[in-house]
């Protein structure tokens, strides 16, 4: 597959596996042998497991969107940056919902195979931000 199949395929999960909740997309996406390394301990590494930590971020903030904000694709990698955005309006990985908003940042570099399938991947995001935003860890007082 090409650069431009890949990134494709890498907006299309953060649009419609991500913002619009099709999870199950996810099968058709990722391959059998599918390994994430941005996962918590929680969630196994793997496609199910991935399928499991969506779920439950769309549990704690049904309307999720993760619009993206950049994407990259060079060789079988594709990075992006985006934005986990909703309303904590149910429980979040354990978290009673809040009401708040939510809009923390998110990168995830992403490898593809030659069937232009995502085969494995990392990530960093703004957890501390997003509890912050929450109110389960206090924001540092302005100087």
């Amino acid at each position: 597959m090409t650069e431009a199949q890949n990134a494709a395929t890498y907006r299309r999960w953060f649009d419609e596996g991500c913002s619009q909740g099709n999870v199950e997309l996810a099968d058709e996406l990722y391959s059998a042998e599918y390994v994430t390394h941005a996962l918590g301990p929680q969630f196994a590494p793997t496609l199910e497991g991935l399928k499991m930590f969506i779920r439950a971020l769309r549990e704690g903030l049904p309307d999720l969107r993760c619009p993206m904000e950049e994407v990259v694709a060079e060789g079988e990698r594709v990075a992006g940056r985006f934005s986990l955005r909703g309303t904590h309006t149910g429980t979040l990985l354990g978290i009673p919902a809040t009401g708040q908003p939510v809009n923390a940042g998110v990168m995830v570099i992403a490898r593809f195979d030659e069937r232009g399938k995502w085969v494995e991947d990392w990530a960093s995001w703004d957890q501390l931000g997003m509890l912050q935003q929450l109110g389960v860890i206090p924001a540092p007082a302005a100087a």
